[in-house]
């Protein structure tokens, strides 16, 4: 039986599946990495992963770490029995996010994390989502929470990633790819490319929603998930 890894995204953590933790698999010893927090690049936390993690696997990423998770089983295929990959981008860094992001570290470096952060919260959800002030609020807290050098430290790991999309065609493992079909900051295009270059993907859209699926839309996380799961280890 492989094991389930759940791979947050940018300055997130385990908060970040709070609400699909409980509908989890067990038998899959679902874990949580924290492999983004501990190194530099998204090579170094993909390798972190597999070292960590004994076995087979599959890995659950979401944004960023569908980055990590793409870039694991490019490093070792022979493990990896499954990707779930949710508001995720295979494409390397375009000098436009490079400019803004550098511009952001620049903020992060002088201590001006909450007035770099707050501003754009909203941009990660759908408007219906972005009215409701607990769930936002809980995002905030959870990038605050990150620190400015955990944001500095992740924002520089994305703007060297690698092109994931060479390797997509060779991929011989299952793939879920969930997006928001409203989707700021991860276009859906980019989804749609995932799943055009990973041989047999099953693309799947969230209505009425942005870039944080599993606290927008939960409910519909769960059930894509879990039959695909269920689909994988019958």
């Amino acid at each position: 039986m492989p094991q389930l890894v759940l791979l947050p995204g940018l300055a997130c953590d385990d908060r970040l599946w709070q609400d699909q933790w409980p509908a989890l698999p067990s038998h899959m010893a679902p874990a949580v990495s924290d492999a983004h927090m501990r190194f530099a690049t998204i090579e170094e936390m993909a390798r972190d992963v597999l070292e960590a993690h004994e076995g087979p696997l599959v890995l659950c990423g979401a944004s960023m770490g569908g980055m990590i998770a793409m870039e694991a089983a490019r490093q070792a295929p022979e493990r990896i029995q499954g990707l779930a990959l949710l508001g995720t981008n295979p494409r390397p860094e375009t000098p436009d996010m490079r400019a803004l992001r550098e511009a952001a570290i620049e903020l992060f470096q002088r201590g001006d994390v909450r007035s770099v952060i707050e501003p754009n919260v909203m941009f990660a959800f759908h408007p219906t989502q972005a009215a409701d002030k607990a769930m936002v609020a809980r995002y905030l807290h959870m990038m605050l929470d990150a620190g400015a050098q955990q944001l500095i430290n992740q924002n520089r790991a994305l703007m060297k990633r690698p092109d994931a999309r060479e390797q997509l065609p060779r991929l011989r493992c299952p793939v879920l790819v969930m997006c928001g079909d409203a989707d700021r900051l991860t276009p859906p295009d980019c989804s749609r490319e995932i799943a055009a270059l990973a041989p047999g993907a099953e693309l799947v859209w969230l209505p009425d929603c942005g870039h944080m699926l599993t606290m927008e839309k939960p409910a519909l996380v769960n059930a894509s998930l879990g039959a695909w799961l269920d689909r994988l280890v019958d």
